[in-house]
């Protein structure tokens, strides 16, 4: 896994929240025959929730992920969900890394843990990363992230064993209201616009909404690309559910959306993800357009779901800000979080007008 941002690393014997003797002496006993040596890990940083390391024994290679230190919301950082997703979508057109092994004894991590396969892949994050390969591999590459999300979406949950992984119906409301309580949970201040923003989404609820697989957070960093400009591996599952997949391309739109204006904002901000601003990265029409020649689903009362995906990453980004101000992170890149939560309830707002 290998990024401007995500390779930045410090390696140490044990970091922090990673136990090696103990985590040796589960593998040894759990998967004899994986481990050919000691270990050594390094953290991997740039994440700004799950904790991901880059895990060796001097011959080999994986990833190991485990929650975030401190409190948590009791539904997130599920890492039982993670590996089951990535598992069930082994031998779909989904690209996914091998899952290797779970742990659910907290005892020896101090949190349940998953290691998986090191794909080799670049996650694009910043505009830097991208422009060097040309107008033309960005715009390639952005129609493939597209086409892979519809594909996520098209995958049958029921065929591949999802069909208990969640409960599609109610699902938008209950991230309606999942978000509200994030905020209310990591309130560090006072944030106008929050309430009136969930007042509309709580009044606004589509009733005909299509199941599906939901990722979560699916953006270009989440999704290695390979030297061939397609994608090696889609990451970073821990929010994946069963509901309506229309929220994944509205955060996708409503990351993009948020990038311009930061740059319009200050053009010297080094911690927005502003890879989609990238010369030939295809701009919000031509996604929305894609996605609907692709998947054959008209976007009607695609406002609703932009305005829920502001609220969901706002509620992501405070609740990063409070673990921070909590001094809970790891890693560096914190200094910042959630600067930009009143811009997302201003954007949620407006966005709740658009695509009647």
């Amino acid at each position: 896994m290998t990024s401007a941002e995500k390779t930045q690393t410090a390696q140490v014997s044990s970091p922090a929240g990673l136990d090696l003797p103990a985590l040796k002496s589960w593998l040894d006993t759990n998967h004899p025959g994986l481990v050919a040596g000691d270990l050594s890990a390094t953290l991997i940083t740039g994440g700004k929730s799950n904790l991901t390391y880059l895990l060796g024994d001097g011959s080999s290679e994986w990833i190991i992920r485990r929650p975030p230190l401190g409190n948590v919301m009791a539904t997130a950082h599920d890492m039982r969900r993670e590996y089951d997703m990535a598992h069930a979508l082994a031998g779909t057109e989904v690209p996914v890394p091998q899952m290797i092994a779970y742990c659910a004894d907290k005892e020896v991590l101090g949190a349940e843990f998953y290691l998986m396969e090191k794909v080799n892949g670049v996650p694009y994050r910043y505009k830097q990363e991208l422009e060097p390969l040309g107008a033309r591999r960005a715009r390639e590459i952005s129609i493939e992230l597209v086409r892979t999300l519809v594909k996520l979406h098209q995958v049958d949950f029921e065929a591949v064993g999802l069909g208990g992984f969640g409960r599609p119906q109610g699902y938008l409301e209950r991230q309606v209201k999942r978000w509200k309580t994030q905020m209310e949970n990591s309130k560090t201040r006072e944030l106008p616009g929050a309430d009136e923003l969930y007042e509309l989404l709580a009044a606004n609820v589509p009733q005909d909404s299509v199941p599906g697989i939901v990722h979560g957070d699916f953006r270009l960093d989440n999704v290695l690309m390979g030297p061939d400009d397609k994608p090696a591996a889609v990451i970073d599952w821990e929010m994946a559910t069963l509901g309506d997949p229309l929220l994944d391309l509205a955060l996708m739109l409503v990351y993009q959306r948020r990038a311009k204006i930061v740059a319009d904002w200050d053009s010297t901000n080094k911690d927005e993800l502003d890879v989609t601003l990238a010369e030939g990265y295809l701009d919000e029409e031509e996604i929305i357009s894609l996605y609907e020649q692709e998947s054959g689903r008209k976007l009607t009362g695609f406002g609703f779901y932009l305005g829920l995906a502001c609220f969901k990453l706002a509620g992501i980004s405070e609740g990063v800000r409070f673990r921070h101000l909590n001094r809970q992170t790891l890693g560096e890149g914190f200094e910042n979080a959630g600067y930009a939560v009143p811009l997302l309830l201003e954007l949620g707002l407006d966005a709740m007008k658009e695509y009647k």
